[in-house]
Formats: structure tokens, C-alpha cells, sequence
């Protein structure tokens, strides 16, 4: 029954947000494509890499890169304004060969081990905490092996929107 209510929570706010997004990018579809309007991708080879999550439920960035074996300090913010029990969002990477839907779908019932599921924290490289509106959390870590790794928000619901790879070179 929870993960009904929670699909059909979720499915809503996608549908009242698609009419927000589809009026938008009516607006924006004449704009030309510049600089300004595609996020960057950042580098982490003892940098910092800043992605930013809000209310709307995506991530500002769908990739990131590093360097093998470089350190990388990456800070998640939450630029939305809803509660962490309404909106929470992490970033959490992804060990190559992890099966991406099923680690978002077992998450769902992870709560009380901050979305990350019980049995597969092997498969996590990286998280960070769990934030809400307005928070800022940052981790450190050592950047896996050259390779493609996904990374998702594990709160239920956002791997939808909020995903993408972080690229090590």
C-alpha cells in the first residue's frame, strides 16, 4: 500500500510539474543554445565538483568528471525549499555492474539506512548524506578506476530525473 500511495504522490507531481516544464520550454524553444543555458561539467582531480538538486527534482548536472585515482570533494546542494521528508535528495555513485533499477527500486524500502539498500551497500563507491531545502552537504572520496558509473538520487522516486554518470579518465 506505501508504495502505491508513493507511486501515485509521485506520478502527480510529475504530471503538475510536466504543465510548469512544457510552458517553459515553450518559452525557451526559441532561445538559442549557449553557454549560459547547458550545464558545465565539472572536473574532480583534486577539485571541487558542485551539483545542485531543488524541488523540481532534477540535478544541475548529468555529468561529471574525474580523474583515476585523483581525490574529489563533491558538495551536493539542495536549492528547493521542501522538507527532507517531502523532498530529500543524496548523490549516490554506483559501483560499474551495479544493476541501477534495482538498487533505485530497493531503496524505496531503505528508509531507516538513508535510502541506501541493505545488502547492496558493496555497490555504493560514494554518498552523501541525505539533505532538504536549503541544506548543503559535502563528501571526499578517491575517484574508482578509468570507467562510466551512474549516480542517482536514491530517494523514492527521483532516480527517474535525478540521474546521470560520473566519468572517470
Amino acid at each position: 500500500m506505501k508504495k502505491l500511495v508513493l507511486a501515485l504522490s509521485v506520478i502527480a507531481f510529475t504530471a503538475c510539474n510536466n504543465n510548469q516544464q512544457k510552458e517553459q520550454n515553450t518559452q525557451e524553444s526559441n532561445k538559442p543554445v549557449t553557454e549560459e543555458t547547458v550545464a558545465p561539467v565539472e572536473t574532480g582531480n583534486g577539485n571541487v565538483i558542485t551539483i545542485n538538486g531543488g524541488d523540481d527534482m532534477k540535478f544541475d548536472k548529468t555529468e561529471l568528471k574525474a580523474k583515476a585515482g585523483g581525490t574529489v570533494k563533491l558538495i551536493l546542494k539542495h536549492v528547493g525549499k521542501a522538507p527532507i521528508e517531502a523532498m530529500g535528495h543524496n548523490v549516490v555513485i554506483l559501483a560499474q555492474g551495479t544493476d541501477f533499477n534495482a538498487f533505485a527500486n530497493a531503496a524505496i524500502d531503505a528508509k531507516d539506512n538513508g535510502y541506501i539498500p541493505k545488502g547492496m551497500e558493496n555497490a555504493v563507491i560514494a554518498k552523501t548524506e541525505m539533505i532538504g531545502g536549503g541544506q548543503t552537504t559535502e563528501i571526499t572520496f578517491t575517484a574508482p578506476a578509468k570507467g562510466s558509473y551512474d549516480f542517482l538520487c536514491s530517494f523514492p522516486g527521483h532516480y527517474i530525473y535525478m540521474k546521470g554518470k560520473l566519468i572517470v579518465e
